[in-house]
């Protein structure tokens, strides 16, 4: 398979920090990704892993600096490894030998979806082989901890220099579910904002992101059909200001499905997306202002 290639000196994963005024604001696009590893070592056509593409992702949020948030954006694919899913996420059925330490595999990863995916698509399979537990655990200290490691300090970051932290991990879904998905033949919503179903961020907050893209002519959906991954869990504690959420754009809305092209609709969603990051950093301004005692 032909493929763009991650040169080994290179970051998995590029930081763009705020180039207005800092606020704490984080979005990543865990899911942006195509430059394959050389020690991928995949059987599934080309066509097959792009579609756990988030195709243009990054790109439809890179106004976000501008509004004085950091964007963190994936270089590897999720078909390689998933930065959204915890490390003990690991379909033993994949390994060839016992993994060292106990797992938690999740309904998903029974479904493919796992940390290590075992299906790049229902029915085509990533690898005609059993992987080792040293290329598994070189991909976990190359790509994925690195990843989440810049993430969790952005966070941090921001957390400590203004006492809150509001976090957006984002991503797309098929307009449709497909077999490895729960909604398998459905159609999707124009987007789904996802909280863990209120454990990672404030109820309110998550309403307030609804309500925002409601009002601008969307179909929005909350924790249906996705509740959001690992990185909420990671990033998120309400009880200590710090709010994570998770939206998914729906890709019909901006890019062609099967050519992997942006489509006439990309302008029109980047100047909404643009608008809610306008919208977003004038929320946590007056969340900030109000925690302050400042009218």
């Amino acid at each position: 398979m032909t493929r763009p290639n991650l040169p080994a000196s290179r970051a998995p994963y590029t930081v763009a920090m705020p180039t207005a005024e800092p606020l704490p604001i984080v979005f990543d696009s865990p899911h942006s990704g195509m430059e394959l590893p050389d020690d991928f070592g995949t059987i599934a056509p080309r066509d097959a892993i792009l579609t756990s593409w988030d195709a243009f992702v990054d790109e439809l949020w890179s106004g976000v600096p501008a509004r004085g948030g950091a964007l963190i954006s994936a270089h590897f694919p999720r078909a390689y490894i998933d930065p959204n899913r915890a490390v003990t996420d690991i379909d033993a059925e994949l390994l060839a030998e016992p993994w060292p330490e106990p797992l938690s595999p999740q309904p998903y990863t029974q479904r493919g979806m796992g940390l290590i995916r075992r299906y790049a698509l229902p029915g085509i399979p990533l690898y005609d082989r059993k992987l080792s537990v040293a290329e598994v655990r070189r991909r976990i200290d190359a790509y994925y901890l690195p990843y989440r490691a810049a993430l969790l300090q952005a966070g941090e970051s921001a957390w400590e220099r203004h006492g809150a932290l509001w976090h957006v991990d984002c991503h797309s879904m098929k307009s449709f579910g497909n077999a490895m998905n729960v909604d398998a033949g459905r159609t999707r919503p124009d987007l789904v904002v996802s909280d863990r179903r209120g454990t990672c961020a404030d109820p309110a907050f998550t309403q307030w992101v609804s309500g925002h893209f409601t009002a601008a002519g969307y179909r929005v959906q909350v924790n249906e059909p996705y509740q959001g991954g690992d990185l909420l869990r990671a990033m998120g504690n309400p009880a200590r200001r710090r709010h994570s959420i998770q939206i998914e754009l729906n890709r019909a809305l901006y890019m062609d499905e099967k050519a992997f092209v942006k489509n006439a609709g990309y302008d029109a969603l980047k100047r909404d997306l643009d608008g809610f990051a306008d919208a977003l950093a004038a929320y946590v301004k007056a969340q900030l202002q109000t925690a302050q005692g400042r009218p």
